[in-house]
């Protein structure tokens, strides 16, 4: 398995813990990107969540896929947080 491969096994491994309606820390590493792809399949199926990204980079390519975004002070709980 190549180290892209590694990354999509563990985006996809973190997705597994995302629960309706969670308010989620997104963050800015090359796994987080893989994770912003396949969150953004799960919401094209009906999935609800909020993501707080912690880079412009990844805000871009939340809004860019329809990943619903919102800033750190609007949503200062998070249930959980995915960097990598």
């Amino acid at each position: 398995m190549d180290a892209r491969a590694l990354k999509i096994e563990a985006a996809r491994a973190a997705l597994a813990h995302v629960q309706e309606g969670m308010r989620l820390g997104i963050g800015s590493g090359s796994t987080a990107e893989e994770f912003v792809r396949l969150l953004a399949a799960r919401i094209g199926e009906g999935l609800s969540v909020t993501g707080v990204p912690t880079s412009v980079r990844t805000a871009a390519l939340c809004l860019e896929l329809g990943v619903p975004l919102a800033t750190l002070d609007e949503t200062p709980e998070l249930d959980l947080t995915i960097d990598g």
